[in-house]
């Protein structure tokens, strides 16, 4: 999902001199962690294993509010790389999610009328009443997490909100992470965009960097 969401991503209580955090917490934060960085660097054989390990660690506490989170934050990855934002793992757990984690399955998935963003993570609060403009890239721009930046221009693209401008910070915020699934799809799209408008040299300008970046294949 984003930073916001990884929810086991913290100072753990034995780090800051409390009580050891449990097994289950400290394996789910460290296989969630590396699936998100296998997804995005496209290694999917690396990315199915640390998800499958997180999920069977976090289903130890028989909690559905935390494994609805887990599921959310795989989709929230994908959803980066400009996947549909519906999430058919979390629908079993909806019913026991709480409010927080039912209002993000509902914004990844477009689903924003009536939507409380206070529920959603910090740095996508903002960004369901963005209307386009320079409110647009000055809201993707104060996101600092990358990961999270990503999943902001990809909802407001969902929602026809985004610009051209937005599009390029997109690829370029995939670009400086080296992550090569989402710096293709953005590429990929923006290239499609670029040539039905007619600009063909832009767009073979993407083109290009797509050739580039696929030439060396994810594993």
């Amino acid at each position: 999902m984003t930073r916001g969401w990884l929810f086991i991503i913290m100072a753990l209580a034995g780090c800051a001199g409390g009580p050891q955090a449990p097994d289950w917490e400290i394996n789910t934060h460290a296989a969630l962690a590396a699936h998100t960085q296998a997804w995005l660097t496209g290694r999917d054989r690396v990315a199915a294993q640390e998800l499958t390990i997180a999920r069977r660690e976090i289903a130890r506490t028989g909690n559905a509010e935390q494994s609805a989170r887990v599921e959310l934050s795989a989709c929230a990855v994908r959803f980066a790389s400009l996947e549909k934002g519906d999430c058919p793992a979390f629908q079993p757990l909806a019913q026991d999610a709480g409010p927080a984690a039912q209002t993000y399955a509902d914004y990844l998935a477009g689903r924003w009328q009536g939507l409380s963003a206070t529920h959603l993570p910090p740095a996508q609060r903002g960004v369901p009443g963005i209307q386009g403009g320079l409110d647009e890239l000055a809201t993707l721009q104060g996101i600092e997490d990358p990961l999270s930046r990503l999943v902001a221009a990809a909802a407001l693209l969902q929602a026809g909100r985004l610009s051209p401008a937005g599009i390029t910070l997109a690829i370029d915020t995939a670009s400086r992470q080296g992550w090569r699934r989402p710096l293709l799809a953005w590429l990929g799209f923006d290239r499609d965009r670029l040539a039905a408008a007619g600009n063909s040299a832009d767009a073979a300008e993407r083109q290009r960097r797509m050739d580039l970046v696929s030439a060396t294949p994810g594993r």
